[in-house]
């Protein structure tokens, strides 16, 4: 092997470029299985973030099985998820142009079997079920009025579509997972009211299914304003389960004699905060056993659970299952599911739970990088504020053709995840690849608040945003500092959305950082508690206080209005679309960063709403930061790059 050359951390030339970093965002998602079908959704980035689905039938390849102009996608919640289910072969999607519910059958054009809505009655449609008679779907609807409260309701309609869709459950803020008995009788649900977020507390209601879909005698089962159930499933006996953390964790229960019994106790997570419909954590094989995913200190595990509550692991060498989606196909007796591990995205798996190795069933990667350029993942946990200790992911630079000059230490980009109930997984993800193989050190910080360690550590946040998350991003570079893994004058933090407003208060209310990067971040508390949508319409009032009481808290936690304190270089990224953070918060932190007079950069894309799905806007971006990094940090750059504009950069 030829000698490495020596250049300087952050100027390494890498074979992992912004098209590449693009293309590799097309990646499946949520799993469903009909009579032996197997369908899962794609996203198509190089067509402008299109959602596609496809079906793996039995002895045949995989092929989409929506036409080329099906966009299926749900805006339930904004952040939809559930936009599909089938009958065999045939597909129920939401369109996202029309957010119309359409049936597809192999070889026909899609016909809509929900009413054409008005232009300002916006109706949205997600979680669809059918039930096992086929004759109707049940599923949630979000009806947006021209005027007045955006109203959320189960639905019934015939599956046909020769019936308007009539509502069966309403009256409460939010529902999720209607899911009917196996023989046909009972309903499960999920419902829940402001300022409760589905992570915080919702309840588990059952009702008698009838003929005509309509629910009679609906009563509570479990939850509560502090238990968070997940997942309510029917075992093929009929026997009701659901995931709850009234133990602080996670964990997995049956409803037998009228309570609620454990099956499988742990300090564990076998559930995930509801930021999309869809999820799915365990399913039934049909003979006592229940096929399980849960996660652990960052690393997720799938495994068999026996009639007597034994643990069996499977699938070893992969340890990440985002989104979660698990099932099981009778007909071909094998789990199906989405995972990853650290040198492998993400892709749709079979695996037979009694003898057989995962099978890879979607198709490979656009591109993945030699071994040789990808940086493994270190879980690391280090010491916070208040005596209390957070975790991290770590990547150190990698890249088998260069090296640094002996006693230098590369640049730290510090990430700070979204949600903000979200968490960082070990999964192997090219953007940080990007940055490793050119000499970065990058950490992925499962800040306090994060998921995956337990309700207790996720309630660490409650009251605390912006604050506890920004201490544990700075005791994560410190503490990579301190292990002499990072130089400490070139510390960089990023973010998108949740994980943005980190960024922003970092840069503001500390001295830590020397750059920042802010992907559709949130910069202003108040204007979002005065303008956002439903679903997180109330989310800050766990998270900073009531509003307008705590209006002095949510003015001091807002970096908009102390932008003089800025005082290093920000890029920040915006969809103009945007409907979760409005353009107008970045647009007012830009005018506060020219009048500070600070090096910083605007890049605005047009037709991008939260979280950019177009080819060409993901690389503009990342080669955007990168050139933002390469002028702050004086380093030369190994290929060419499209500049961006900087303002107030010397010289």
């Amino acid at each position: 092997m030829p000698d490495k050359r020596i250049a300087p951390f952050g100027s390494w030339t890498s074979p992992i470029r912004a098209a590449q970093v693009a293309a590799g965002t097309s990646r499946p998602t949520q799993i469903i299985v009909s009579d032996g079908h197997l369908y899962w959704t794609q996203t198509r980035p190089e067509e402008a973030g299109r959602v596609a689905v496809i079906r793996k039938s039995p002895g045949q390849a995989a092929h989409e099985a929506t036409p080329a102009s099906f966009n299926c996608r749900t805006r339930v919640h904004e952040y939809g998820g559930g936009p599909f289910f089938a009958a065999g072969e045939t597909l129920f999607c939401s369109n996202f142009e029309d957010q119309r519910l359409y049936r597809i059958e192999p070889g026909s054009a899609p016909t809509p079997i929900t009413p054409e809505p008005e232009v300002a009655a916006g109706l949205r449609y997600a979680d669809g079920h059918l039930t096992p008679d086929r004759r109707w779907i049940l599923c949630v609807r979000e009806s947006h009025p021209s005027s007045g409260t955006v109203i959320n309701e189960i639905v019934a309609l015939r599956a046909e579509g020769d019936s308007e869709p009539r509502p069966i459950i309403s009256g409460r803020d939010f529902y999720a997972f209607p899911r009917p008995s196996p023989d046909g009788r009972s309903l499960a649900w999920l419902e829940w009211d402001q300022p409760q977020m589905p992570w915080d507390g919702t309840e588990l209601w059952v009702g008698e299914l009838k003929s005509d879909a309509s629910v009679a005698n609906p009563r509570r089962v479990a939850g509560g304003k502090t238990e968070s159930i997940f997942q309510p499933e029917w075992s093929p006996d009929g026997v009701l389960h659901f995931v709850s953390d009234r133990s602080g964790w996670w964990n997995l229960y049956r409803w037998s004699s009228g309570q609620a019994e454990a099956i499988l106790p742990m300090e564990a997570e076998f559930g995930s905060p509801q930021w999309n419909f869809g999820y799915s954590h365990y399913a039934f094989l049909g003979d006592g056993r229940i096929a399980a995913i849960y996660s652990k200190d960052g690393i997720s595990y799938l495994g068999l659970i026996s009639p007597r509550g034994q643990w069996t692991p499977l699938a070893s060498g992969l340890t990440t299952f985002d989104p979660p989606s698990l099932h099981f196909d009778p007909a071909s007796h094998r789990l199906v599911f989405v995972a990853g591990a650290p040198d492998r995205p993400a892709t749709v798996f079979a695996l037979d739970p009694d003898s057989g190795a995962p099978e890879a069933l979607s198709a490979a990667p656009p591109y993945l990088p030699d071994p040789g350029y990808i940086s493994g993942p270190r879980p690391i946990s280090f010491p916070t504020t208040g005596g209390q200790v957070a975790h991290a992911l770590f990547y150190p630079p990698h890249n088998r053709d260069f090296e640094a000059p002996d006693g230098s230490k590369p640049p730290l980009i510090v990430i700070s995840h979204g949600g903000p109930t979200s968490n960082t997984t070990s999964e192997f993800f090219l953007p940080r690849q990007f940055w490793t193989s050119r000499g970065f050190a990058v950490v992925d910080v499962n800040y306090r608040g994060s998921t995956g360690y337990g309700r207790a550590y996720r309630e660490l946040l409650n009251g605390t945003w912006g604050v506890v998350d920004v201490e544990d991003c700075i005791a994560a570079a410190k503490y990579l500092v301190g292990q002499g893994e990072a130089d400490g004058d070139r510390l960089i933090i990023r973010g998108g959305s949740a994980g943005g407003y980190t960024t922003l208060c970092a840069l503001v209310f500390h001295d830590d950082f020397a750059a920042g990067a802010s992907y559709y971040g949130v910069a202003d508390l108040e204007a979002l508690a005065l303008d956002t949508h439903k679903f997180e319409a109330q989310y800050e009032e766990g998270l900073i206080g009531p509003y307008p009481e705590a209006i002095e808290l949510y003015r001091e936690r807002s970096p908009i209005h102390f932008a003089d304190r800025l005082s290093c270089p920000v890029i920040l990224f915006q969809g103009l679309d945007d409907k979760i953070v409005p353009p107008a918060q970045a647009e007012t932190m830009v005018k506060a960063l020219q009048a500070r007079g600070l090096p910083y950069a605007y890049v605005a894309f047009e037709g991008e709403g939260h979280g950019f799905r177009k080819a060409a806007n993901i690389r503009r971006a990342l080669e955007a930061e990168l050139y933002f990094y390469s002028r702050v940090f004086g380093f030369e750059l190994s290929e060419e790059l499209e500049p961006v504009e900087i303002k107030n950069l010397p010289g």
